[in-house]
């Protein structure tokens, strides 16, 4: 009996460690399946909100998620993989979206000519058997081109083509234009898909183009020149496409081109630049100019006809010999103060 009892208290301490599947709540909570959701309206304890908050709010949320997994259970179910699966109602509330839903991405050409014509896209697989190299090779990635290299390291000539001439450049080549040709059909795309106007670029494609397309690649093919289409011959009844002058036809140019004008005018209004630099002759200012060199020679003349003293500050007379005048002989100046003693 000891045993037994031992055995059921056990049993006892293990079922008190889990709580019942039965919660009872004051007001009915609202759950939302689609979304998992459990709306509890009733009214928070605020003294064990103070005293004890955590394990309060612990318990709390155990009680709401029991409450919704019960109404979960009560939906119908199905086994998948032998698992037990609810299959849940549509969501009621609708919550909000940070941003917009993203617009279906559009087809490309090839994808709306699939979907046409019912073409399902096969997957690819990793790798594909070569028989030349006998080995299991990359489908496609970087390994691939390494994988062609070590498979194709000798090309044959054909006999239709020149001896001298390099295969492997020319593989080279074909592949840069099918690049280069994938890459123009993406930008087609990418413009057909934000309804832009495909820019010209001289070539259209001649079934579906119009004669005004046609007439306007016409016009710009002829202008792709250095001289701008100036010295292109012009067929009988040759038009132009209406609304491409100078800054269609260039790009970049902004003002008149000076090259499109006639030789003839473009000479004549050089010519008129050079004549009105020319200076003008000021009739006053010459005369004035020539007073003043009569006046400068007359002075040179007056002061050559004046004697002159010497370097050592001697007059001409005693150059030529004639005695000095003595001082004192002449007048005096009454105004002038003389010092010393006079003499009688």
């Amino acid at each position: 009996m000891d045993i037994v009892n031992e055995i059921l208290e056990r049993e006892q301490q293990e079922l008190a460690k889990y709580k019942p599947i039965t919660v009872e709540k004051l007001l009915e909570v609202q759950n939302d399946l689609g979304l998992l959701l459990c709306t509890d309206v009733n009214d928070l304890a605020e003294d064990r909100l103070k005293s004890d908050c955590d394990d309060y709010l612990l318990n709390l949320t155990r009680d709401n998620v029991q409450l919704l997994l019960n109404d979960v259970w009560q939906q119908p179910t199905e086994s998948v993989e032998e698992s037990v699966l609810a299959k849940l109602p549509a969501p009621v509330h609708l919550l909000p979206r940070e941003r917009k839903v993203p617009d279906p991405k559009p087809l490309t050409k090839w994808q709306k000519f699939a979907q046409e014509k019912g073409i399902k896209k096969k997957p690819r697989m990793q790798k594909t058997y070569d028989d030349v190299q006998d080995k299991w090779v990359p489908t496609y990635g970087y390994k691939r081109a390494a994988a062609e290299k070590e498979r194709d390291w000798v090309l044959e000539v054909p006999g239709n083509a020149d001896p001298m001439e390099d295969q492997f450049q020319k593989k080279k080549e074909l592949k840069k234009e099918r690049v280069a040709k994938n890459e123009l059909q993406r930008m087609r795309n990418v413009a057909r898909a934000q309804k832009l106007k495909i820019p010209r670029v001289g070539i259209t494609n001649p079934a579906a183009a119009s004669s005004k397309e046609l007439l306007t690649a016409a016009t710009v093919a002829k202008a792709s020149t250095a001289s701008v289409g100036k010295f292109q011959d012009k067929l009988p009844k040759d038009k132009k496409a209406r609304g491409l002058g100078v800054k269609e036809l260039i790009p970049g140019v902004k003002r008149k081109a000076s090259h499109l004008e006639p030789e003839t005018k473009r000479n004549l209004d050089v010519v008129e630049s050079v004549l009105k630099k020319r200076p003008k002759v000021d009739v006053e200012k010459a005369i004035s100019l020539q007073k003043r060199d009569d006046r400068e020679r007359r002075d040179a003349e007056q002061a050559e006809s004046k004697p002159k003293r010497s370097k050592k500050g001697k007059s001409q007379f005693k150059s030529k010999g004639m005695k000095k005048p003595r001082g004192g002989k002449g007048q005096r100046n009454p105004n002038k103060r003389t010092l010393g003693r006079k003499r009688r």
